[in-house]
């Protein structure tokens, strides 16, 4: 049996695939990453099930380490976009099955190539010009509107395919949006549809049902090996005013305990014993207590349970030994800041006691580690907010003795449809950084630093524009370093913008924004009067947000 067999014949499937019709349309699925990533991704896994679900699509799966056998002429390609350095493998597999990498060069001899998921829902404008087509969105709403559209056209050519298929809601064809730019390196003057019969705007798609995901395979093989992952919450009710997790998924919902939950639980533990439940905000579903019950019962034993990062102040003793019956040793939540002003700046509504019960309740409950989340260079920081993050810690230890403490700490990075969206990346943060690790480190504190120049990188991806395509193509040719998107940035002088401009520099307003035409859960009017809402000091407040009206 050769490697790539083995690994597909080691999944274990918990949705029954259709059988393909005689005039099915081969369709190939791929995920820019290794299969044990993508495989764990459940995203990736519950929009693989729903294509190979329909008898009309021949689906076929494609890694940049393996794949199932694919089709010589496949009539879609389809790509799940969970991170944004993948961009580099996106072309990469393009090149492999000889589809030209940028749309405008591709015929009707080649497949439509289409692209989801939370980097392209949030900003897909720096990528627009790979793609024919973005799905903007949660599939389960998306996803049979979007092949229902396209069966009835497959037969038709590409420009009309394009035009029938931007009728949809929520899919996004760039090829039919004009930019116009006050100077090749200057800023966007207007988007807009090439005619009248496309969309001004598109709108992502919303599912507000009450029955979320669910892993649909177990495979060993996977990063999290033979884990089940059941969506508990998606979206966040905190709101906090950088967070593209709450901002871009709202609204806040909660799956059915009784038609969701435990039924899908009930079947992935038929086969595995490892569960994994999954949310910005799992502790704050409102029957999460009696979820807990439900698993301390006898026959759940020997279930080891992961919980993704948790409410600070819903961690109870309670949980803490539920957590360690079931083979798992620490907890993570998410802080921001030691500064309580800090935390009312960006909304996240927690204290400095609730951190230390937390501990204390963590440590009772027999968890040997905690783990701390937060930020560096927020909009607003001062050095005193810095110094209120270390004795923050500092009373943590104190609190709880012997509990092993890590703090990871990221660089704030601006993200579309969020309040923050405006601010850019504070170039001070990178000292701030190593401020932190040198004084955690005095305290016993595990200190785990994201990389700045990786947020760099991140920051631009996520504010660029579609100027930026010609760019990353050249950039994976130097490299994924910080330098040589620098260098490639130096190459196209005069052309796009210089990097500073999407990276640092704090944007207007009344500026318009690449994902303009894009419409997320809130407009941007919302979005600015949450700015406002901040109440950051004035003397901190940039000149380009002066005009913001403040209240007293």
């Amino acid at each position: 049996m050769s490697i790539v067999t083995s690994v597909f014949a080691a999944e274990h499937l918990l949705f029954t695939p259709a059988q393909p019709s005689a005039s099915a349309v081969p369709l190939i699925f791929a995920f820019p990453n290794e299969y044990s990533v993508g495989i764990t991704s459940l995203g990736y896994q519950v929009v693989w099930a729903t294509l190979s679900a329909r008898s009309d699509l021949r689906v076929s799966r494609l890694f940049t380490d393996l794949h199932e056998p694919l089709p010589d002429q496949p009539k879609l390609l389809g790509f799940s976009v969970s991170w944004e350095l993948d961009y580099v493998n996106i072309l990469s597999l393009l090149e492999s099955l000889n589809v030209p990498l940028r749309a405008e060069h591709r015929s009707d001899a080649h497949p439509l190539v289409f692209g989801g998921g939370p980097v392209l829902t949030a900003n897909p404008e720096p990528f627009a010009d790979f793609f024919d087509l973005v799905l903007l969105g949660d599939g389960e709403t998306l996803l049979d509107q979007f092949i229902d559209a396209y069966q009835a056209v497959q037969g038709a050519d590409r420009l009309t395919q394009l035009r029938h298929l931007a009728q949809v809601p929520g899919v996004y064809v760039p090829s039919l949006y004009a930019v116009d730019y006050t100077a090749p390196d200057g800023l966007i003057r207007a988007i807009a549809p090439l005619d009248q019969q496309i969309p001004a705007q598109v709108e992502k798609q919303t599912y507000r049902g009450n029955v979320l995901s669910a892993s649909t395979v177990v495979t060993e093989k996977a990063a999290w090996e033979s884990i089940y992952m059941v969506e508990v919450v998606r979206s966040c009710p905190e709101m906090c005013r950088f967070c593209l997790a709450s901002y871009l998924t709202l609204p806040f919902r909660t799956a059915s305990l009784e038609e969701s939950l435990i039924p899908a639980i009930a079947r992935g533990l038929a086969v595995t014993n490892r569960l994994g439940l999954l949310g910005a905000s799992v502790t704050q579903h409102p029957e999460f207590e009696t979820l807990l019950d439900y698993l301390d019962r006898p026959q759940f034993d020997d279930v080891r349970l992961s919980l993704a990062s948790v409410r600070t102040n819903t961690v109870t003793e309670k949980l803490a030994r539920s957590l360690v019956k079931h083979d798992s040793r620490s907890i993570t939540i998410a802080v921001e800041s030691g500064s309580d002003r800090l935390r009312q700046v960006v909304n996240k509504k927690l204290t400095n006691d609730e951190i230390l019960q937390a501990a204390v309740s963590a440590k009772a409950g027999g968890l040997s580690s905690l783990k701390l989340y937060g930020m560096a260079g927020i909009p607003g920081e001062l050095p005193e907010d810095l110094d209120a993050t270390v004795a923050m810690l500092r009373d943590v230890k104190k609190a709880a003795p012997g509990l092993r403490l890590t703090f990871g700490c990221s660089t704030f990075v601006p993200k579309a449809h969020t309040p923050f969206q405006w601010f850019g990346v504070d170039p001070a943060a990178e000292k701030r950084l190593k401020f932190l690790q040198k004084k955690l480190g005095a305290l016993g504190v595990e200190f785990r630093p994201e990389s700045y120049n990786w947020s760099v990188i991140q920051a631009l991806i996520s504010r660029g524009d579609r100027r930026l395509s010609h760019l990353l193509e050249q950039v994976r040719h130097y490299g994924d370093t910080l330098g040589s998107y620098r260098r490639a940035f130096k190459d196209f002088r005069g052309q796009i913008p210089p990097l500073e401009t999407y990276v640092h520099d704090t944007w207007a307003t009344d500026r318009v924004l690449p994902w303009d035409h894009l419409r997320g859960p809130l407009p941007k009017a919302t979005l600015v009067k949450h700015l406002d809402s901040a109440m950051m000091p004035p003397e901190l407040l940039p000149p380009e947000l002066a005009g913001i009206s403040r209240s007293s």
